[in-house]
């Protein structure tokens, strides 16, 4: 009986210890976003006495938000605890790893990046900005030329980022992005390779381009799910039987 009363305490002492960190982790995040970008929120001796924890409980909860990137330690002259914001980078990594460690499949992420497509598209729509739509006109230019599957997967990446610029979305972009480098670690021999219809793929994209420029939202979006989505969804489901 002992026993078993002396792993319950320990058990609630480490789930209390968790739960101190966790608590300090929050308070800290808060102070974070309460300044300006690479503010100092404090030294270690002040934010202990400030939380009213230890020394020791704050070193570990800024450790956690070091591997958030919200905080950066400095030591020496002028050092202390400052906030930071993660960068869209550091956001991507983090986000791909996860999904990585998740049971969902290059394909899954090939449906997503396909939805997504399809409301970057309308949203590109609305751009009105005279550089950008000359640039996608060029662009347009540029799919006639293709001549082949590395042509196509080179300027599908610069066709992205053109509609990334123009469409002021940074969560979206993020999760777009994640999703194309996700269904792009595919191996080599169960992906595209080998099933694209360059013709189709030419008409396609034009149809997309000309929906732009002409500000159409909605047949953005129907074009880039004619020509995007249900592409991929037949050609994945044909992969599958």
């Amino acid at each position: 009986m002992t026993q078993v009363s002396a792993a319950s305490s320990t058990r609630d002492l480490a789930a209390g210890r968790r739960n101190v960190v966790a608590s300090a982790v929050e308070a800290l995040r808060e102070r974070i976003f309460a300044l300006p970008d690479g503010e100092l929120i404090g030294s270690l001796p002040d934010l202990a006495k400030a939380l009213g924890v230890g020394i020791v409980t704050i070193q570990q909860a800024a450790r956690i938000l070091e591997h958030e990137g919200l905080l950066e330690v400095r030591r020496g002259p002028g050092g202390g605890y400052y906030g930071r914001r993660p960068d869209a980078a550091t956001l991507e990594r983090s986000l791909a790893a996860y999904m990585r460690s998740q049971p969902a499949s290059w394909e899954e992420a090939l449906d997503m990046t396909s939805l997504l497509f399809n409301e970057l598209a309308a949203a590109a729509a609305e751009c009105h900005e005279p550089v950008l739509l000359e640039e996608l006109r060029g662009f347009a230019q540029s799919v006639s030329r293709a001549a082949g599957e590395e042509d196509v997967q080179q300027l599908e990446l610069a066709f992205q980022d053109l509609l990334f610029r123009m469409v002021d979305r940074p969560l979206f972009e993020l999760l777009t992005r994640v999703t194309l480098r996700f269904s792009a670690s595919a191996p080599h021999d169960s992906a595209y390779r080998g099933a694209l219809d360059l013709e189709r793929w030419k008409s396609g994209r034009r149809l997309i381009i000309d929906a732009i420029m002409r500000h159409d939202a909605q047949l953005a979006r129907f074009e880039a799910n004619r020509n995007n989505r249900d592409y991929i969804m037949a050609w994945l489901q044909h992969m599958r039987s």
